[in-house]
């Protein structure tokens, strides 16, 4: 029998920037945790490690005043509930639990902002239901196939994460943000783990990432790649100017989502691989920008972009 943990709610009581009254789903006997703010379009935000939706507090506030914005957590993560044994997280278990989530949720025209574990298992999902999505933003993320070794700093943290005694959730956030966040929005990110035991989800996911081509996973990312080379919907790219857990991976999404080209290449700057909680404001200006574009498209209408904000790159 599987065993679950349920973080206590008071763990949850007062967070700085995170004032949304919770949501839950019954997915396969777990209580499944999401915000739900707004109305209008759908924008999904999926968080990756070890993170949860308190990363997404910054962009919820100016989307939602003319979007719904739907930010889940992982089972393992933030208020959603978890199990307590490694064995036990897996990519099915995730990528499954998104699809019933967004059945269940009844969920369409989805604008999907996805960030690290978020774009393995978003973008996977994207690939089996392209018809449920109208848009997509991609940031700090991959699709592995297993076919290529993984950066240094990558191995590095999948050893630690696994092996480490204990797994400091401040010294990640802070090992991957630009700038060091106060220490209450660092106990924020803790408040979902009272003790080890409840990070077994924390643990899992780095050693989740496929490292050869017969893993877990690589069949829906394969598939994701496929369907992504095909897209003729809006795609917009955004990565961080400095993580080197994902420095490199844009550049397959900028070189083969045909619509990419349709979109001002961004780098953001100052932000590091939680780039939601360095530069969460620019990143929903963008995201709004960019759903603006794509009606005036649909409209027929020439987008002339502001110069000041996109100044020309060389693609």
């Amino acid at each position: 029998m599987i065993e679950m943990l349920r973080t206590p709610d008071e763990r949850f009581y007062g967070l700085p920037g995170y004032p949304y009254e919770p949501n839950y789903m019954e997915i396969n006997g777990g209580r499944f945790h999401y915000v739900d703010e707004g109305e209008g379009e759908v924008i999904l935000c999926l968080h990756g490690e070890p993170t949860w939706s308190y990363l997404y507090r910054k962009m919820i506030p100016p989307l939602k005043k003319n979007y719904r914005v739907i930010a889940p957590d992982f089972f393992g993560f933030g208020r959603s509930d978890k199990f307590t044994k490694v064995k036990d997280y897996s990519f099915y278990l995730h990528y499954r639990t998104l699809i019933k989530f967004i059945e269940r949720a009844e969920l369409k025209d989805i604008t999907l902002v996805c960030q690290d574990w978020g774009g393995l298992i978003g973008l996977s999902v994207l690939g089996k239901h392209p018809e449920l999505f109208k848009r997509v933003v991609i940031m700090n993320t991959s699709l592995p196939t297993g076919h290529r070794g993984l950066p240094l700093a990558f191995r590095l943290w999948r050893m630690f994460s696994r092996w480490a005694p204990t797994l400091p959730i401040r010294n990640i956030i802070k090992w991957g943000t630009y700038r060091t966040p106060q220490a209450q929005i660092l106990a924020a990110y803790e408040a979902p783990f009272p003790s080890e035991q409840y990070k077994a989800g924390a643990r899992a996911w780095p050693s989740l990432v496929p490292t050869n081509p017969k893993d877990d996973g690589v069949r829906q990312m394969k598939r994701a790649r496929a369907v992504l080379k095909e897209w003729d919907k809006p795609a917009l790219v955004m990565f961080s100017e400095d993580d080197p857990i994902t420095r490199g991976a844009e550049r397959w999404f900028m070189e083969n989502i045909p619509t990419v080209k349709n979109e001002p290449e961004i780098i953001i700057e100052r932000a590091g691989h939680f780039l939601q909680e360095d530069q969460g404001k620019k990143l929903a200006e963008h995201i709004h920008d960019f759903i603006l574009r794509s009606h005036a498209r649909e409209r027929g209408e020439e987008i002339v972009l502001d110069p000041e904000k996109y100044p020309p790159t060389k693609k």
